[in-house]
């Protein structure tokens, strides 16, 4: 069960970084008030990256301003080194051993 909500939380930030991604380049073509880039960041370093990458691409937003483009490549590192920890074995087991004593 646990782990079904975490797959929830984890799709939901990605689609909302995604989606962050969209609103911002919207608002930057209709000249509007953008989202602060630490805002699309911090998304991004809270799970979100994978959403926030392939927005970034879909879009065509940001892809060149730097160093926004390698500090959201670091989020997406960051990512990556937290879910291969946490989907370790010896990680899991001892995490679950926290949740249910």
């Amino acid at each position: 069960m646990l782990m079904v909500v975490a797959l929830i939380a984890l799709a939901a930030i990605n689609i909302a970084a995604f989606v962050a991604f969209g609103i911002d380049k919207d608002r930057a073509e209709r000249e509007r008030q953008r989202l602060p880039e630490n805002h699309l960041l911090l998304l991004a370093l809270c799970g979100g990256a994978v959403g926030a990458v392939a927005g970034q691409q879909f879009f065509r937003h940001k892809t060149r301003k730097q160093p926004f483009r390698t500090l959201l490549i670091g989020a997406l590192l960051v990512n990556i080194v937290v879910a291969v920890w946490l989907l370790s074995p010896e990680v899991r087991a001892q995490v679950m051993g926290w949740i249910f004593g």
